[in-house]
């Protein structure tokens, strides 16, 4: 029996969990949810309906897990609880300084509704997280280090465009190449968070929108750009089509270290990625979490859960035994 997958949410990211599940035959898309008129949303999977989001709690069993493609400013805070009270639900929160809140809210709703939400999945927090993690368990004496890009940030787009006057624009996290540098040197620098990044925005306004306050507003916006230095240039939407098409991402996790009774020997672990597309590599994790959903869900399982929470082997469509057949 195939996993039934919803989406709600058909934008970048939604289209490329489309995409993942394709990829995995155990699983299979049986509806779309979006908040324009459904009739305008064309999808890729023959056979599989559209339907407005209003229509969602009317499916709630025909739906194993259903995955949320909102942004993280405004969205998901308010669906990743209100669905997890109906289905088993993957959110890619990424706002990393109110995961502990939006861990508690979800808990409390998938605790009534009897379900598994699994949020904050996907490259970071998500992959990035868990390397962090073991690296730290590792090499318990040392330092961390996370460096994103350089790459287009989706939350911090959405964000920008978000802000009234704005039609459209692009955000890209830029690593300051010498701090990168000294920390693969092992010179374990101690860096701020403006030290470490930059970030560049590409912004399409309104006619007659004031772009000085637009630009105000993104470099004192909390969480996303008020503690980076922050470049804004405001372009036309045929530019920003032009030079700014593409969802590139990518980034680094170096935990430097060292053992010894003197600390005598010292290591680096790093962990790198570079995506050509930022939405499909994510929505490729999210699906790997949708299997970790029902498979916890099957078992009795509830409640909020993070990366933290699941073993490596729920997230395969292999079984245990061909996992340590073939992978260990």
């Amino acid at each position: 029996m195939s996993i039934r997958i919803g989406i709600l949410g058909y934008g970048n990211l939604g289209k490329g969990i489309e995409c993942a599940i394709k990829h995995n035959p155990d699983m299979e898309l049986v509806a779309v949810f979006t908040r324009r008129n459904p009739a305008t949303v064309s999808i890729l999977t023959e056979g599989v309906t559209v339907y407005s989001v209003e229509e969602a709690v009317n499916k709630k069993d025909d739906i194993d897990v259903l995955i949320l493609c909102g942004g993280s400013a405004t969205d998901l805070p308010e669906q990743t609880p209100k669905y997890a009270k109906l289905f088993n639900v993957v959110d890619s929160f990424d706002t990393h300084a109110k995961i502990p809140e939006h861990f508690d809210a979800v808990d409390a709703a998938a605790q009534e509704g009897g379900n598994v939400g699994i949020i904050s999945v996907g490259w970071d927090p998500g992959m990035f997280s868990l390397n962090r993690l073991y690296a730290n368990a590792i090499l318990t004496n040392g330092s961390d280090y996370t460096f994103w890009g350089k790459g287009v940030s989706q939350g911090h787009s959405d964000a920008i465009r978000r802000i009234d006057g704005v039609l459209n624009a692009k955000q890209y996290t830029i690593p300051v190449p010498e701090a990168l540098e000294s920390v693969r040197k092992g010179e374990n620098p101690e860096l701020t968070t403006r030290q470490k990044h930059t970030r560049e925005c590409f912004v399409v306004a309104e006619e007659g929108a004031d772009k000085a306050r637009i630009e105000q507003e993104i470099k004192t916006m909390p969480n996303y750009f008020a503690d980076y230095d922050t470049t804004v240039h405001f372009i036309s939407e045929e530019e920003l089509k032009r030079d700014h098409s593409g969802i590139p991402h990518g980034g680094f996790v170096i935990r430097s270290g060292k053992t010894g009774w003197n600390d005598e020997n010292s290591h680096i672990i790093e962990y790198s990625l570079k995506l050509d597309s930022n939405p499909e590599f994510t929505a490729s994790v999210i699906v790997a979490y949708a299997r970790a959903a029902y498979r916890l869900s099957k078992e009795g399982q509830s409640g909020c859960k993070t990366v933290f929470d699941i073993a490596p082997a729920y997230l395969s469509a292999q079984s245990p035994a061909e996992l340590r057949k073939h992978m260990l």
